[in-house]
């Protein structure tokens, strides 16, 4: 990230706990984290979902900026958190003052968008199963695997992940994402390992994803 320190006028810094803002209520500012880690939950049905921790130097509160819609979700501070908040006004002039800035924010803001997106729909489906799979759909499209061969060429994809990074992507515990993996392991769709998940037929698993989706 380029050097942001003529903007510490936009400093702010929040308590473990502490709500940064929450989801449905109105906002006008968009925060660049500098230090500590943010959650980002949404309320799906009667539960609140984690669907994101983020870290320095990442972004959040975007849309409110890009769409002047409601917060989608709620952002709490996990540790002190230190962020620069920048609303309409002086994002105009990040944006015409540091252009190197202003071109990164906006590919951060394209990521952002579609990332949000592509976790809620893991998070709309009712069965813990179809989000485990959905996951690993999810980490196909952004190249987060390596393509093994064997299998039919090109199906057998192994991912860098652990059972915790599944649980969290998928919204579910720990132990769920346990239960869904020995399950799938079972089935021989999945091998498992402790720094790495093979999935033995991708387009399998977009099938099993696309059939639970349509119900």
């Amino acid at each position: 990230m380029a050097d942001l320190s003529s903007f510490t006028r936009f400093a702010r810094t929040y308590q473990p706990g502490e709500i940064i803002f929450a989801e449905y209520e109105p906002g006008d500012s968009f925060y660049l984290i500098q230090a500590g880690r943010v959650k980002i939950s949404k309320i799906v049905g009667d539960l609140e979902k984690t669907i994101d921790i983020l870290q320095p130097p990442e972004i959040f509160g975007e849309m409110s900026i890009l769409e002047g819609a409601p917060r989608s979700a709620t952002a709490q501070a996990i540790d002190v958190v230190k962020v620069l908040e920048f609303n309409r006004a002086n994002f105009e002039v990040l944006m015409m003052g540091n252009p190197q800035i202003a071109l990164r924010l906006l590919k951060l803001f394209t990521k952002r968008i579609w990332d949000q997106k592509r976790r809620f729909m893991i998070l709309t489906l009712d069965d813990p199963q179809a989000k485990v799979a959905d996951v690993f759909l999810m980490l196909a499209e952004t190249s987060a695997a390596v393509s093994t061969g064997g299998e039919q060429e090109g199906e057998k994809r192994e991912f860098k992940v652990t059972v915790e990074d599944v649980a969290h992507w998928a919204g579910i515990s720990i132990q769920e994402a346990q239960t869904v993996l020995g399950h799938f392991a079972n089935q021989r769709r999945v091998e498992l390992f402790q720094d790495r998940i093979v999935v033995r037929n991708i387009s399998d698993f977009s099938r099993f994803v696309n059939s639970r989706r349509k119900k």
